[in-house]
């Protein structure tokens, strides 16, 4: 018998891409702080917070297959967080025009059950056109994407902001990396076809 799969995250972005794979999963908040400690990239920032968030929901729930993930968009080595409200979505999407980020997506599976526990890094380099503040501003009102990394939401009208994407995961993007999600789960013994 298949153990239960949860995902261990209160993003709808997730769920929405978790049902892609027609896999029966239960979704629990992980209740993780999110705060960066000193000095920690973003790369590592992401990595941490994936695996602290599928430990927090494999504590509750031993017996699960329980997938954790977290995205931090990377402008040179500085992290951006989800900005949470307009003015700071504005004041991301100003420093972001005509940069190029990495997204760095980590996704973590853990079973403490089986003592399992893997995770890795989906890096995803986006180039944004350099945007005038009247297009920043449209397309903030039209998406309000304020509890997405950086406040760029690429599945929607966000996909405007950008002028190349380059990742070998596309879903990573998005906030799961579904390649490296579906490796992880049959190697926890978790049957997808």
């Amino acid at each position: 018998m298949q153990r239960p799969v949860i995902l261990g995250s209160t993003s709808r972005y997730r769920r929405d891409l978790m049902s892609r794979l027609h896999l029966p999963f239960d979704v629990q908040a992980p209740e993780v702080d999110e705060t960066p400690q000193p000095g920690e990239s973003p790369a590592d920032l992401a990595m941490r917070l994936a695996l602290a968030k599928a430990q927090a929901v494999a504590a509750r729930f031993p017996d699960s297959v329980v997938i954790g993930s977290d995205q931090v968009a990377d402008l040179h080595g500085e992290p951006l967080g989800k900005p949470g409200d307009h003015a700071r979505a504005t004041a991301q999407l100003r420093r972001m025009r005509g940069q190029t980020l990495v997204f760095q997506t980590a996704v973590a599976v853990v079973c403490r059950a089986t003592g399992f526990v893997q995770q890795d890094l989906a890096p995803v380099r986006v180039v944004f056109r350099d945007l005038s503040d009247a297009a920043i501003e449209r397309y903030l009102l039209a998406e309000q994407p304020y509890d997405c990394a950086g406040g760029a939401k690429s599945e929607g009208l966000g996909i405007a902001l950008l002028e190349a994407i380059d990742s070998d995961d596309p879903t990573a993007l998005v906030g799961l990396p579904l390649i490296r999600t579906c490796r992880m789960l049959r190697a926890a013994g978790v049957d997808l076809l």
